[in-house]
């Protein structure tokens, strides 16, 4: 799942005058947009006031944002303590989690939720269902529990299980590993593992059952290929162990994967996808699957991207943003609830610096930020 993942763009925090808006639309069932009401909207509406927003993610039907004081902030569904406020009640407007003001990094999962702070460490909350948070248990966490004492560059939570890459540069996983996401055996672990050599990673994407990592430029996948998402060779449905690289290039940049599909940038600045879609979630103007990477158009300005269940963000260089897949909830943000199976663009404003789609299968939410 993009960044986050590991966040698409970052503000620079702490200009004078910046004014960084946190926006929100589609599916609403559980106050997930932060608008303090479990109303649907198709176009973007503005999260409260506030000016001062750094970087978002969203879960399944939740949301977590830091702003750019180094708080963090939560809302929406809480079932299992994924909102890290002490409880499961759920909450339809951001509310601080704790008083801390140096988080830095943030990546939500299904119902898990990892984040760095700048000290580099690492911190867990939520459903902790065969280990995902790492704390050596499976014990579900409603308040931030540390992990370990090494320090870490990014992090990517997903479905079940967690990737993160430490400040040497090597690439470790933990939680559900059945079907090979965790690179190294058909097992699940509750503490952090070494899932493959080396110490130049630069990019971990965890997936629904699948898992992505990029080191000089070369895209790796393992774990479940359904929908041919790993973009490898192996039947579609097919568990896979160990990584394997996609393709033979080495100018990828990031991954984005939430559901069974799969969007990537280079560093061209081109983007390209695989995997399911049935809702035209690939952007290539069509429903067709794909089992290895397609390049969307042929433009060279693509910066950032998020995936949901079946619901695709883009921000290009211009810091326009663009919206595909399915719209049932109105989550393309284009005003309506018409699907696309290719790039349209949200709203006229060409200022946003994040953006961040909704894993839940069933519906959509998405949200972003932008920067005046």
């Amino acid at each position: 799942m993009d960044p986050n993942v590991i966040k698409l763009a970052m503000g620079a925090a702490g200009v004078s005058g910046q004014q960084n808006k946190l926006y929100s639309w589609g599916s609403n069932s559980v106050g997930q947009l932060g608008l303090g009401n479990t109303t649907n909207y198709s176009s973007p509406k503005q999260v409260g006031s506030l000016t001062d927003w750094s970087t978002i993610s969203f879960g399944s039907r939740f949301a977590i944002a830091i702003k750019t004081d180094g708080t963090i902030w939560s809302w929406g569904q809480n079932s299992n303590g994924q909102l890290g406020l002490g409880n499961t009640t759920y909450r339809s407007s951001p509310v601080q989690i704790g008083t801390g003001t140096t988080w830095s990094k943030v990546s939500a999962g299904t119902y898990h939720v990892l984040a760095i702070k700048t000290d580099g460490t690492l911190w867990a909350w939520g459903s902790n269902n065969a280990g995902r948070l790492g704390d050596g248990t499976v014990t579900n966490r409603s308040s931030p529990v540390q992990i370990g004492s090494q320090t870490w560059n990014s992090v990517s939570a997903g479905d079940g299980h967690s990737l993160a890459i430490r400040s040497n540069g090597s690439l470790w996983g933990w939680g559900v590993g059945s079907n090979g996401q965790l690179s190294i055996a058909f097992a699940s672990y509750s503490s952090p593992v070494q899932i493959a050599s080396g110490t130049s990673w630069t990019f971990a994407e965890a997936g629904k059952s699948s898992s992505f990592a990029i080191e000089g430029g070369r895209l790796w996948s393992t774990g479940n290929n359904n929908y041919g998402v790993l973009g490898q060779s192996t039947p579609p449905g097919f568990d896979s162990i160990p990584f394997v690289q996609v393709g033979t290039l080495t100018n990828w940049s990031k991954i984005s994967s939430k559901g069974s599909s799969a969007i990537a940038i280079k560093t061209n600045n081109t983007i390209w996808s695989w995997g399911r879609n049935d809702s035209g979630q690939l952007g290539l103007g069509n429903t067709t699957n794909r089992s290895s990477p397609i390049q969307i158009g042929t433009l060279t300005n693509w910066s950032s991207v998020s995936t949901g269940g079946f619901t695709t963000l883009a921000v290009k260089t211009d810091k326009t943003l663009w919206a595909w897949g399915r719209n049932s909830t109105g989550e393309l943000g284009a005003g309506n609830t018409i699907y696309r199976s290719s790039p349209v663009q949200v709203g006229a404003l060409s200022t946003w610096i994040d953006a961040s789609a909704d894993s839940y299968p069933l519906s959509g939410s998405c949200g972003g930020i932008t920067q005046d």
